[in-house]
């Protein structure tokens, strides 16, 4: 029996739907959603990733402000770009698309980001209210995961989670997430060992290694009708591959996420959203 495709394009679709309604609320009351984007040296995957948040903001009707910057630019000097941004009251949202040059500091640069306007949700503010069940502006993959669940009524209480992957930008907050739901949550990475006795184990499994020399989900590693959701993504042998082979891995799966088309769509739509959520947020501290 094969298993459910959850299609991450469908229900980012829907999730780009609700968002343009909120946008048209705005604009009525003389408002434009604004998303400014922060892009440093010339990574290929980086840029592709920023122009893909462009056009799908242009899409709903959010506008963009692009600072494409040298990856020669001191930690001084972007901090700068960011404080002045945090000023700029037609901004809503700030992103600054990572990974960052060596040289530069990810904590440092993340933190300067206003919570108000940290799309991202990678700010320890943000981070923080997660943690307390407090968080408005949570990131996005996490956020976008937990919209999978809610498209095709999945119950997570009680459920058997193991997640692999321990990062701040999808790990930690979605485990976060997972717990509020009444989930159990075992975080697997690296250094854990028996990860494969420890998967077969789990009602589902989140994956997001994305590097398949080091790490593959194969249907040996999974129980009948587990759910798998695949949030790694790599190019291997020319391929764009995720952690697992779906086409495998669906004819045991209960559901199962494809790479591409799955979780990355949600990616996207997620910062969409978190824009809105953010114009919301400044327009509240703006009425103060």
């Amino acid at each position: 029996m094969v298993g459910i495709k959850i299609d991450g394009k469908i229900i980012a679709q829907i999730v780009k739907d609700r968002v343009k309604k909120e946008i048209s609320e705005f604009k009525n009351q003389g408002i434009t959603p604004c998303l400014a984007t922060i892009l440093i040296g010339n990574n290929p995957a980086s840029a592709t990733y920023v122009k893909n948040k462009h056009n799908a903001c242009e899409e709903v009707g959010i506008t963009t402000k692009d600072h494409k910057l040298d990856e020669t630019i001191t930690q001084h000097e972007l901090n700068k770009i960011i404080d002045e941004l945090n000023e700029d009251a037609s901004v809503n949202g700030i992103l600054v698309q990572l990974p960052l040059p060596k040289h530069l500091n990810e904590f440092d640069t993340t933190s300067r980001i206003s919570p108000v306007k940290d799309v991202d949700g990678l700010t320890p503010h943000n981070a923080g209210l997660l943690s307390m069940k407090k968080a408005k502006l949570v990131a996005c993959t996490p956020s976008g995961v937990m919209e999978m669940f809610d498209y095709h009524h999945i119950d997570l209480e009680g459920k058997d989670i193991v997640l692999i992957n321990r990062s701040n930008l999808v790990g930690k907050p979605l485990y976060h997430l997972l717990v509020e739901k009444n989930a159990t949550v075992i975080t697997c990475h690296s250094k854990t060992k028996n990860i494969e006795k420890i998967c077969h184990s789990a009602d589902i499994i989140i994956t997001a290694v994305g590097d398949r020399t080091k790490f593959i989900l194969t249907p040996e590693m999974i129980k009948e009708n587990a759910i798998v959701i695949d949030v790694g993504i790599s190019k291997f042998k020319g391929e764009l591959v995720g952690d697992c082979d779906y086409e495998k891995i669906i004819e045991k799966a209960s559901f199962a996420t494809p790479v591409p088309g799955g979780v990355g769509p949600m990616t996207v739509a997620m910062l969409l959203k978190n824009t809105i959520i953010a114009t919301s947020l400044g327009t509240q501290i703006g009425r103060q």
